[in-house]
Parts: structure tokens; sequence; C-alpha cells
């Protein structure tokens, strides 16, 4: 019983540092990329074009279904939208609300292409060159998520920039460019200073420079 309590407590203290090991991961990818936008622009656009052609050479050589793949390749248009105005991006813009709806639906459809496999019929199984489907293994289907689905929402979430009062014509001017911030470091800044507000009103303090004149 006790052995169970300290496994709980350990798997809670092990998901915190994991927590707060990838936010600072993030953090730091975001100072990196505001300080090279145009290298990181360049590699993403090259990142998505040679996914968009993975996507067809599946279809070619693994038979993944097509209709599937065209519309993951049609989503990978739509987030190369996102780097027009690279490395800014207005959060209300259909370009970038549409495209956090093609991440959620592109996992969906492909969690249940894998989850649910299409299974021969019965004469087809009983045809002489009959072969049975490869059955992709834990890591393929890992791979596949990590690459071809999650890789580049990822990227570009960690990349961009918002400001609500940019104007995409000024994206020239040093003032202007200062007060941008990457999304990462919005949302984590956010996250942080939430974590420490209720924190102050249960009677703890974690900012170590609250209350201090900068």
């Amino acid at each position: 019983m006790l052995l169970e309590l300290i496994s709980y407590i350990g798997a809670v203290i092990g998901f915190v540092f994991l927590v707060l090991a990838i936010a600072s991961g993030l953090y730091y990818v975001s100072e990196i990329v505001e300080e090279h936008t145009e290298p990181t622009k360049r590699i993403l656009r090259k990142m998505i074009y040679a996914i968009m052609g993975i996507f067809v050479a599946l279809v070619i050589i693994d038979r993944f279904p097509f209709w599937l793949s065209l519309f993951s390749i049609v989503s990978y248009f739509v987030y190369l939208q996102n780097l027009n105005r690279f490395p800014y991006v207005e959060l209300t813009s259909p370009i970038f609300l549409g495209s956090c709806a093609l991440v959620v639906l592109n996992h969906f459809f492909w969690f249940n292409y894998f989850h649910n496999p299409r299974i021969p019929s019965l004469d087809e199984r009983l045809k002489p060159d009959y072969e049975p489907p490869h059955v992709p293994s834990f890591l393929e289907v890992c791979s596949f998520f990590g690459l071809l689905v999650w890789l580049i929402p990822f990227a570009l979430f960690v990349s961009l920039s918002a400001h609500e009062n940019l104007i995409p014509h000024h994206n020239d001017n040093p003032q202007a460019k200062k007060q941008t911030q990457g999304l990462a470091k919005v949302l984590i800044t956010k996250t942080k200073n939430g974590v420490f507000t209720v924190a102050r009103q249960m009677g703890w303090e974690l900012d170590p420079n609250y209350g201090r004149l900068v």
C-alpha cells in the first residue's frame, strides 16, 4: 500500500519535471528562432514541401489511402500560408485558425486509420496471389505521427510570433519587432504568471522577483 502511494507521488513529481523541461526547451528554442527568422523560414518551407512529397510517395509505394493523403497535403498547403508573413501571425486570422483545426483533424483521421485497419474480405483472402496487408508497428506509427503529423505544426507554434497591434507593412520597424513575442513564450509566460498568482492567493510566493523594482 505504501509502495503504491510512493509510486503515485513519484509519477506526479516526474510529470512536473518533464513539463518544466519541455517548457524550458520551448522557451530556449523560441529565443533562438527570434534571432534567426530567415533561416528558420527557409527550413520550414523546405520541410513542408518534403513532407508533401513523402505523402505522394506513400500513396504510390505503400498504397496509403488517396483521399486521406490528399487531405494531409492540402493541410500542409494551408500551413505553408503561415509563412507569408513569417514570423508574425494574427491569432484571429482564417489561415491560423484553419491550421489549428487541420492539425486536430489530421491527428483524428490518421489515428482512426491506424486504429481501425481495413480487413480484407474472405474472397480476397482465398485468392492464390493473396498477400496479407502490412500491419504497421508501434515504432512506425509513432514515427509517422511525429514526422508527418505533428512536426510542422509544432515547429510553427514555436516559430511564429504574435502581436495584436502589429501592422504587416511595418514589419521592418525595429521597435515593432521588439514588441512581438513567440507564441510559445507568450503561453509559457502567461501560464507561469497564472501559477504564481494562484500560489500567491494561497499564501505562497513562488516568484523571487515579486515586489522588486526593475
